[in-house]
């Protein structure tokens, strides 16, 4: 829908529906909606696919704001803008097979900053057990756990540099019997054999004795591995479909070892690199999954590791088209209201678009929403919303053609 119905008010006068009702439907009605988005998760769950590995995809997302009375808004890492702003984050969990996905679940990140000022909180009306700092690894541990608990089926979690970058949320995941791919940083420490550890002996009678654990080989870091690799060292993997042709890339998979200095303990990963030619250059990815090549092929960890494109995919749907970064609510309730409503009409979509996939397989979140808001607001006649669909589809398919075509 476009911007200006994106408010209460505005969508109020144009559905000649009772303002004052839907402003207290979403800003202090009682109505649960963790409850919602526990429907949502199921629902999606049961909907996706499975012709492929599930993934539960986790990310985090935030929005820039003015002020301070928005909950859980403070100065922090917005991804939106790529850069500190004033602004709200929260971790989100996305259910993902192949190309289809949706939100399943979200947990609002508050600064130390809220969780230390009793004041703000209740302001915010923030119950007294949220009031609690949580980090964003922990948050995504939450969302981990509660679809675990719920029985909501997946394959492997996956996430980016902020997850992989911390060993113990990736421990934590091997702990509950879960497979990852988390996504890691290119300057990522590593040992290509395994180093023991130990104090090294006292080379001299002057000064301390030495008390630092120390590794008996030297580390290198990802980045600087790669770079010493042959082109007989990577291979060529076809991961999926896609709207400009198959997505393919060069794939080198190593099993590596970390150490945790915060427990003093050494730890294999595999590491998993991939390249892929972008227009302007070149992309690489670095991995972590304790997934093993003889439990999963290499085409099976490939496809892991590229699946988080989808998480991504589902936000940009949610806020460009769904508008879940328009709305203007302070408070906890409504703000876990808008959300969970936006999943809804998110879950939705997946619906629709596995329902028509055999008669319109590239129908889009663009085209359901366009079509709804012919429905309701009637702003064409339904001859002109046809023809625009349909010429938007034979464009998007002539797109898709050509580039398998040049293959």
């Amino acid at each position: 829908m476009t911007s200006e119905l994106n408010n209460i008010e505005r969508i109020s006068e144009t559905l000649d529906s009772a303002y004052h009702a839907m402003h207290h439907f979403i800003s202090d009605s009682k109505w649960d909606a963790r409850s919602v988005m526990d429907k949502v998760a199921k629902d999606v769950s049961q909907s996706l696919p499975k012709q492929t590995l599930t993934g539960l995809l986790i990310d985090e997302s935030g929005w820039e704001k003015k002020g301070n009375k928005s909950v859980g808004v403070g100065h922090q890492y917005c991804g939106n803008v790529g850069k500190t702003a004033n602004s709200q984050v929260a971790v989100y969990g996305s259910l993902c097979n192949g190309k289809n996905a949706s939100l399943v679940d979200c947990r609002l990140y508050l600064p130390a900053s809220w969780t230390n000022d009793g004041k703000r909180c209740d302001q915010a009306d923030i119950p007294i057990e949220e009031r609690v700092f949580k980090t964003k690894q922990e948050l995504a541990a939450d969302i981990i756990k509660h679809q675990l608990a719920m029985g909501i089926n997946f394959d492997y979690v996956g996430g980016d540099g902020l997850y992989g970058n911390d060993a113990a949320f990736a421990r934590e995941i091997n702990n509950m019997g879960l497979v990852y791919m988390l996504d890691i940083p290119s300057d990522q420490q590593i040992f290509l054999e395994k180093p023991e550890l130990a104090i090294p002996e006292r080379k001299s009678s002057k000064g301390p004795s030495p008390t630092k654990l120390k590794a008996s080989t030297d580390h290198t870091t990802a980045c600087k591995y790669i770079s010493s690799l042959s082109p007989s060292d990577w291979k060529t993997i076809n991961i999926r479909d896609s709207a400009k042709g198959i997505l393919k890339g060069l794939f080198h998979f190593r099993t590596v070892y970390i150490w945790d200095k915060n427990i003093n303990t050494v730890e294999n990963r595999l590491l998993v690199v991939s390249k892929r030619k972008t227009r302007d250059s070149e992309e690489i990815k670095y991995s972590f999954t304790n997934a093993s090549l003889g439990q999963y092929t290499e085409q099976a960890i490939a496809y892991m590791q590229a699946q988080r494109f989808f998480v991504e995919h589902s936000f940009k749907e949610q806020k460009q088209i769904l508008g879940m970064d328009q709305f203007q609510t302070r408070k906890w309730l409504p703000w876990h209201h808008q959300i969970a409503l936006n999943m809804m009409v998110g879950c939705f979509i997946l619906k629709e678009k596995l329902f028509n996939q055999d008669e319109i397989p590239i129908l889009s979140a663009r085209d359901i929403m366009d079509f709804l808001h012919f429905k309701f607001y009637k702003e064409m006649t339904e001859e002109r919303l046809l023809r625009q669909l349909k010429e938007r589809h034979i464009k998007r398919q002539y797109d898709i053609d050509h580039c398998y075509s040049k293959q």
